[in-house]
């Protein structure tokens, strides 16, 4: 029988008080920051979309690419009767990795686990229409605080897919990963996307575009901080700025003031100072070699079964078992 169930573990206004915290948090370090899931509202969700198809971020095609050569080998492999997304967004790339569940034979359950439930039940009503029969089991939930209610049972492909992975730092992405493991049970796996180390100039590239639609994306997040939190940033008076730190191996996006700049946040009570080019982080883009993908999944607990990247050898998806 088909089934389909969203169980929902964010407050109504959980988004709102951890914009709040974050806010105050990053205004108030030096160098200001702020993290970049804020990036996200219907605005900077279409901006991100844009940046995808544009032709100097091949990250989205190279893990496509993986994705439509590999499937069945990481189907096989994983012997998954359960598929767990993590960030699941419209469930667009997934589709390949059901497919070939399903020309196994093997498939029965999908958990999409995604922070935006309007999205996350529209894909998930949309999966149900395309896959007769299988069991839906959407999750609506914040990946570092709600792992623990994805549901148990069968034999789990879990997959963190894109370059997510590498917009946290090693702290915080270690954490992440033994978090993660300790939900995987014996017989589950993970399916990992990294971004791998390349040229510089490509790197940059592919955050900074001609079309200045990565610039957009980054000056979205005053935007946001204006309209949820009664801000006054003048957005166009900061220029975006993508730059490798080659100590770190990541890409970092900056926001840089053109000029002096005075801005009240009101729903906070705060007033911050910008000096004439001073600089405001706003995302960082881990890059990974293979050996230290291999490590990070150990220090985890996890061991790599499989390692597969694109022609290029631009980006790279690890399967590890518990």
């Amino acid at each position: 029988m088909m089934t389909l169930s969203l169980s929902n573990h964010l407050a109504a206004d959980s988004a709102h008080h951890a914009l709040r915290r974050d806010v105050l948090d990053g205004l108030r370090r030096t160098p200001k920051s702020l993290p970049p899931k804020w990036f996200y509202d219907s605005v900077g969700s279409d901006l991100f979309d844009q940046i995808t198809r544009l032709p100097e971020y091949y990250p989205t095609r190279a893990e496509a690419e993986i994705l439509r050569a590999q499937a069945p080998g990481i189907a096989s492999a994983s012997e998954a009767d359960t598929l767990v997304e993590l960030g699941s967004g419209t469930s667009e790339k997934t589709r390949v990795l059901l497919d070939a569940l399903r020309e196994r034979g093997a498939l029965r359950r999908y958990v999409p686990f995604d922070v935006d439930a309007g999205i996350l039940s529209a894909s998930a009503a949309a999966i149900q229409r395309e896959y007769a029969g299988i069991e839906i089991q959407a999750v609506c939930g914040d990946f570092e605080e709600h792992l623990t209610e994805i549901p148990e049972g069968g034999r789990r492909l879990f997959v963190f897919l894109g370059s997510t992975i590498g917009n946290l730092t090693p702290g915080p992405r270690a954490q992440f990963l033994a978090a993660l493991s300790a939900q995987m049970r014996p017989g589950d796996s993970l399916l990992l996307g990294t971004d791998l180390v390349k040229d510089t100039e490509r790197l940059v590239r592919a955050y900074d575009d001609a079309a200045g639609v990565t610039a957009a994306f980054n000056r979205n997040v005053l935007a946001v901080i204006n309209r949820e939190l009664d801000a006054d940033f003048d957005v166009d008076a900061f220029e975006h700025v993508a730059r490798w730190n080659v100590d770190e191996e990541r890409i970092e996006m900056w926001l840089r003031a053109t000029g002096r700049q005075r801005v009240r946040v009101g729903a906070l009570g705060l007033t911050v100072d910008f000096r004439a080019g001073e600089e405001m982080l706003t995302e960082v883009s881990c890059k990974f070699r293979p050996e230290r993908v291999s490590a990070e999944l150990a220090a985890a607990g996890l061991r790599r079964t499989r390692w597969w990247t694109d022609g290029a050898e631009d980006f790279g998806l690890s399967l590890a078992v518990k």
